[in-house]
């Protein structure tokens, strides 16, 4: 088998791994074992927690839209049944937002819910 020497190649990839692991503690970033570990470590995190940013986000939208639906006198499942039965097209997002931000907006909305649990 022929000898591989890899020449600036080996350096470039230390280098990639080590400019990730900038900042990092103690020998993680600036020895390349170490510091290799900690990055693949790093980026399995990124990876899972990009995906699980959405169903937080979520979560909370629903735990807002179900407090202010709370103070109408509706719960979160018969509020959000009652603005489908209604024709409402609203995202949990902007329900929350309007929640939060207009407050006499969403109890609009609670009442257009009530009547059409109503009918």
């Amino acid at each position: 088998m022929p000898r591989v020497k890899r020449g600036s190649n080996r350096r470039q990839r230390r280098k990639k791994i080590l400019a990730r692991a900038k900042g990092y503690y103690l020998s993680k970033h600036n020895c390349y074992r170490v510091a290799r570990e900690a990055v693949d470590r790093s980026l399995l995190f990124a990876y899972r927690d990009r995906r699980q940013k959405k169903r937080q986000f979520r979560r909370l939208w629903i735990v807002r839209v179900g407090a202010a639906a709370r103070e109408h006198g509706l719960s979160y499942s018969r509020f959000m049944h009652g603005l489908s039965k209604a024709g409402v097209t609203l995202d949990r997002r902007v329900l929350a937002d309007i929640a939060v931000r207009e407050p006499e907006a969403f109890g609009r909305l609670a009442e257009t819910a009530k009547s059409a649990l109503a009918s």
